[in-house]
Order: structure tokens, then sequence, then C-alpha cells
């Protein structure tokens, strides 16, 4: 029987959630090594560079753990993470024209190399949060010359490489789910194909007839229209498959 709560896959086994969370430790390193109080006397810049990050990373943890029961809200803590992210790479942008510099091309050998830099996928089935640790500590590790180059410049352009990896995964992410919603429909469409499968089991444990027409296990409706409007029937199961149907009470 299908599962009252729908499938998630689990933020941590997401690539989108992973980037976002070396960024935000990027993040946190490249503002204390850029911003102090002459440049930044109220710490508004710092404050919104590392909340942005930080609201990226929450948003996407959160709409995973919603994504069993609400597709609709998965979809939009997704979109806001997205949202957090690019105003993030704003902010990285200003950093480096202001710099004197301009954001490295996509044909810079720079860019490629940041670009091509692999997040190990990660596995673990149990002990989660532990295993996880070790996992981002290691990614932390491989990305660090890039992200956390101690040349601001290169620091800020690698990050706003890994900004864009990690929002065009969650533009695939937020399609993918947008699409599943369309065939499959959200938490009410799956309560009600979950209540229906009960209703079914439990007319078939009373020894409902067979369909005359497939074979197949039928079970107890009630005709919405017509001459025989409110009267109880026999529909087959697979409909709108089978069209079969007996006069109720017959077996």
């Amino acid at each position: 029987m299908t599962p009252f709560i729908g499938h998630s896959v689990g933020y941590r086994k997401t690539l989108s959630f992973g980037l976002t969370c070396l960024v935000y430790r990027a993040t946190t390193m490249f503002c204390r090594r850029n911003y102090n109080y002459p440049n930044d006397a109220l710490g508004k810049t710092v404050g919104q560079m590392v909340g942005a990050v930080r609201s990226a990373r929450q948003n996407i943890a959160e709409g995973s753990s919603r994504a069993g029961t609400s597709k609709e809200t998965e979809l939009k803590f997704l979109d806001v993470a997205k949202a957090f992210l690019q105003e993030l790479a704003g902010d990285y942008e200003s950093f480096i024209v202001d710099a004197g510099e301009t954001p490295w091309s996509e044909r810079d050998p720079k860019y490629l190399k940041a670009k091509s830099l692999v997040f190990d996928d990660f596995t673990a089935k149990d002990d989660l949060r532990h295993e996880y640790g070790k996992h981002i500590l290691a990614m932390r590790k491989r990305f660090a010359a890039a992200l956390e180059n101690e040349d601001p410049i290169i620091a800020a352009n690698a990050i706003l490489v890994t900004i864009d990896r990690a929002c065009a995964l969650l533009h695939r992410q937020i399609g993918k789910i947008d699409e599943d919603f369309r065939k499959q429909g959200g938490f009410t469409e799956h309560r009600t194909k979950v209540c229906l499968e009960a209703h079914d089991a439990a007319i078939g444990a009373c020894d409902a007839p067979k369909c005359s027409k497939c074979g197949g296990p039928m079970r107890k409706v009630v005709a919405k229209k017509g001459p025989n409007s409110g009267n109880p029937f026999w529909n087959c199961q697979a409909y709108p498959n089978c069209s079969g149907t007996r006069k109720w009470g017959r077996k």
C-alpha cells in the first residue's frame, strides 16, 4: 500500500546543500579578513552576507524536511534559498568591481579550474550528523585553495563560481519537483490515493465481486448524477483503465 507520508531524499544528500555549506564557511572567513570597523562600521555588510548564505542553507534543509507532506512548501523554500544565494553573489560582484577588477570570464582558466572542483556524494546511511561533519570538513579542505584563498579577488571569484553552481542545481531541483507535482499531485492528492487504497482493501476483505470485464476487484461507489443518482453500485478498482460495473448487491 502507498505510504501516507511521501518520500524525502534528505538535504545532506543534495549537492546544492553541500556547496552552500562551503560558501557559508568561505563567506564567514572572507568577511573576517576583508571587513573591519573602518570599512564596515556597523557590521551591516558582514551581517547581510553571512545572513544571506545562512538563510540559504537553512531554507534548503527546511524545504527537505517538508518534502514528504508538501511539495508546494518545499518548492517555496528552495526558491527562497536560491534568491538568498543570488543576493550574496551581488555582494561579491560589487566587492570585485569596487577593487578595480572584473569577475572572471567563463573562459578564464581560473574560472574553469574552480568550476571543475568535485564535491563527493554523501552516502552514509546512519549517524548522519557525525558522518556529514566529517564529509563537509574533507570537502572544505579540497576547496580551500580556491574558496579560502588569502587573495580576496581570487576568493571572491571562486565563491561566485560556487554560488552559480549551487543556484543551477537548485534550479534543476525546483524543476524536477514541479514536474513531479504536475504528474503525481501534492499532499492532498496523495492522501486521497491512500484513503482510496484503504477503502479498496476494506471492500476486498468483504468479498467484493470480480469485475466482469477484467476480472479484477471492485469497490462500492455512489452515483453522483443521472437517473440512479444517490444509489450505490460496484465499480472496477482499475477505473478509468477499466469501465466495468455491476449492480449493487449482485455477486
